[in-house]
């Protein structure tokens, strides 16, 4: 047993190691910041299912971290909520597959409301639909699941994650984001206590 998650660990680690840096990494960030520090837009990430759960977290952090950031499901959107979509934002989506029917229909529906809308797209499929239609694109390496079935979304998940955070902290350091910055978004819990005593050293210095 202890073989076997060893094994999972390692599969997964080199995963992230292959992970290509490349143009679209930087374009996406140009374009975030673009969109929301200089033209007072938000940026909404989507992805259906775990995909789906990964975009949220990538929102979240961005948000805490001084980049307005919302998840809009790509389901719910065709129910009302495509309308928190606005002008200047910026749409991030991630599909493994680079073919996800609902995001597929989520890019149509914005385009619809918002012609034009920046689109920034994270997937495994250079080849696929949402590839062909992002202003910027952002390449997983298409690592192969740790899953035995080789179906259950882990590997590449795991690799999503990591790419949402090398844009999150890549951004915090384009905008010079601080421990007081924080501090102003996260007062509750050991985060807050941690940042505003961060803070107040840098204060003093």
């Amino acid at each position: 047993m202890k073989d076997t998650i060893k094994k999972v660990i390692e599969h997964e680690a080199q995963a992230i190691l292959n992970i290509p840096v490349e143009d679209g990494m930087i374009e996406a960030i140009n374009l975030i910041h673009r969109q929301v520090h200089m033209k007072k837009g938000k940026l909404v990430t989507s992805g259906m299912g775990k995909a789906g759960q990964i975009a949220l977290n990538i929102a979240t952090t961005f948000s805490s971290t001084g980049t307005p950031a919302v998840f809009l499901h790509p389901s719910e959107s065709q129910h009302g909520d495509l309308g928190v979509l606005q002008e200047n934002d910026v749409l991030l989506v991630i599909s493994n597959s680079g073919k996800t029917r609902e995001i597929i229909e989520l890019i149509d529906l914005a385009e619809n409301l918002h012609k034009g809308l920046p689109l920034i797209v994270i997937s495994s499929n250079p080849e696929g639909v949402l590839a062909r239609e992002a202003d910027a694109f952002i390449y997983t390496g298409n690592p192969k699941e740790v899953c035995p079935l080789g179906l259950s979304p882990t590997t590449s998940t795991t690799v999503m994650t990591v790419i949402g955070d090398a844009l999150v902290v890549s951004m915090m350091n384009k905008i010079g984001f601080s421990n007081e910055d924080y501090a102003k978004r996260h007062h509750g819990g050991y985060l807050g206590d941690k940042s505003r005593s961060q803070a107040r050293t840098e204060s003093k210095k």
